[in-house]
């Protein structure tokens, strides 16, 4: 096999998303624990019942990365191999994977790309990393296009609840308290990997409106470019948004995606994560 995609479980993917015989791809996953119960994010998740979980219990959450020899043992049976992580100020996910690398015989035909985001974002560097492994050209122009791609992706994100993203230390001290605040419903942003508040609005129709509106002040060329929308079991205001979205602009596609097992941990229930 002269190609392999590799990528953590934030991005919402499952093993099946791609088929292909001469390029390899696998989701490595996180794990999720509550209290004394650990859920691991891979294929065979329930997502209901974790969420279930979580919204139940009194003792403390918390998510942990893949181990290096989680990403290692993946890195095998390919001559080159591609690696997406989830941003490394969010999760020690990319730091595990270029320990993996530098373990590996074949480092220097590896390559671990922090995505600076999750969710949809990743999804997006995953159809591009595929998209250039099947041109064929050269390992090194495939590393600066994707690089170069990524810093390309913005994403926006709407929550009901930031708990699980405050208590795990995801967000600034001063972030978390505007966060917080029952007045407001925030308009976050990714920006260099960290989580940030773009604009602080009143209500959920508002803040959706705004998100929109952001869009097109963030990617002012819409055309040829794909948008998702990652929800936590919010189909109603997911589909809403796209409408809108539909309405404002010029997608090639929007795709629709249900939040899995770190996501949705993070997200949490009514969360809404927009990748473009």
């Amino acid at each position: 096999m002269k190609y392999k995609i590799c990528v953590d479980s934030s991005s919402n993917l499952v093993n099946s998303y791609i088929n292909d015989e001469k390029i390899g791809f696998k989701v490595i996953p996180l794990t999720i624990r509550v209290g004394k119960k650990e859920f691991v994010d891979d294929d065979n998740l329930n997502v209901a019942s974790m969420l279930k979980e979580v919204e139940e219990t009194k003792e403390q959450c918390s998510s942990s990365c893949p181990s290096p020899s989680d990403f290692l043992e993946n890195y095998q049976n390919a001559e080159h191999v591609i690696c997406i992580t989830i941003s490394k100020k969010l999760s020690g996910s990319f730091n595990s994977a270029c320990v993996a690398r530098d373990m590996s015989e074949n480092k220097d035909n590896i390559f671990v790309i922090d995505s600076k985001l999750t969710a949809g974002a990743m999804r997006l560097l995953v159809d591009k990393a595929y998209e250039l492994c099947k041109k064929d050209i050269d390992f090194d122009e495939i590393k600066a296009e994707l690089t170069k791609y990524r810093d390309s992706i913005q994403l926006l994100f709407v929550l009901d609840k930031f708990d699980n993203l405050v208590r795990n230390g995801r967000m600034s001290k001063v972030t978390a308290f505007i966060a917080q605040l029952a007045a407001i419903k925030p308009l976050c942003y990714g920006d260099d990997g960290e989580i940030k508040i773009k604009e602080k609005i009143r209500t959920f129709k508002g803040v959706l409106k705004r998100l929109v509106h952001n869009i097109g002040v963030m990617c002012p060329v819409t055309k040829g470019r794909t948008c998702v929308i990652s929800h936590t079991d919010n189909k109603e205001s997911a589909l809403f948004l796209k409408t809108l979205i539909e309405q404002e602009y010029e997608f090639d596609k929007i795709i629709l995606d249900d939040n899995r097992g770190l996501c949705s941990f993070y997200a949490l229930r009514g969360g809404l994560i927009v990748s473009f």
